[in-house]
Order: C-alpha cells, then sequence, then structure tokens
C-alpha cells in the first residue's frame, strides 16, 4: 500500500483506477493527470519510479481534493441555505435538489440532503424532556 496525500493506495492497481481512490477525482481526471505526467494507460503504481510519484503527487496537491473539497461543498451548501434560495430550502428540508419527483422515488435524496439536517441537531427541551430531569413537574405531582 503506497500512503499519498493522506490516502492509501493499493500497490497493484492502474495508476487511473488506483487515483480515483482520492474524493475529487474521477476516472477523466485520473487519465488527464496520467497523460500530463506520460504515464501509460496500463502502468501499475507499483511501476512507477520515485521521480514519478513525487510528480503525481505535485499535481495532486495543486488540486482540490479530499477534505478541502468536502469543506468547500458544505461551505457552497450552507450559503445557498443562508441566503434562502430554493435549492437551499430544497437542502434544509432534506429533498431532492434537481427537479425529481418526490411522490415515489427521493429516498436517496431524504438520506443523502437529511445528514446535514442530522449533525447540526440538537435536542429540545420539550416538557416530557425536562418533565423526565425533574425540573418540570407535572399538574398531577402537586400534592407529592
Amino acid at each position: 500500500m503506497l500512503h499519498l496525500l493522506g490516502v492509501n493506495l493499493p500497490d497493484q492497481k492502474v495508476v487511473s483506477v488506483a487515483l480515483t481512490y482520492f474524493y475529487g477525482i474521477g476516472p477523466l481526471t485520473a487519465r488527464k493527470i496520467c497523460s500530463q505526467l506520460s504515464i501509460h494507460q496500463q502502468c501499475k503504481l507499483s511501476e512507477l519510479t520515485e521521480g514519478q510519484l513525487n510528480q503525481v503527487s505535485g499535481v495532486l496537491s495543486g488540486m482540490t481534493i479530499e477534505n478541502d473539497l468536502k469543506r468547500q461543498v458544505a461551505a457552497n451548501v450552507q450559503h445557498l441555505r443562508r441566503i434562502g434560495t430554493y435549492i437551499g430550502k430544497r437542502h434544509a428540508m432534506g429533498m431532492p435538489v434537481h427537479g425529481q419527483n418526490t411522490r415515489n422515488n427521493s429516498k436517496t435524496a431524504k438520506k443523502l440532503n437529511g445528514r446535514m439536517l442530522r449533525r447540526y441537531s440538537t435536542t429540545t427541551n420539550t416538557a416530557f424532556n425536562l418533565q423526565a430531569l425533574g425540573v418540570l413537574r407535572s399538574p398531577l405531582s402537586k400534592g407529592l
């Protein structure tokens, strides 16, 4: 296993396939990187020289990938929610954003777009929770 920029890459994979292990790099971008660095299509990661690995890490360090990209996407969604656009409201409700039907098939969007709702939600102090903590007494417990 090769550890490159915080991602473990398997040695026996083709370079263009191994580059897709990075969040934010798809097959097309991986092929462009390989052609830019003159790496043939069937070259395995274990066959790369140290200089080629340094070139690959140099190209990847100049790109927005992994946690930086995730942070940027989350900030974009938060911006849309803050300014009150239709897309931001759909993200806030956990509904599909790109005009899909919601009558039957919106389970995936509800899972993915609803992640932010669950992550930023806090427990509310309802009367039941306060009563369970002993802070609020019910009207029937006055005599006790």
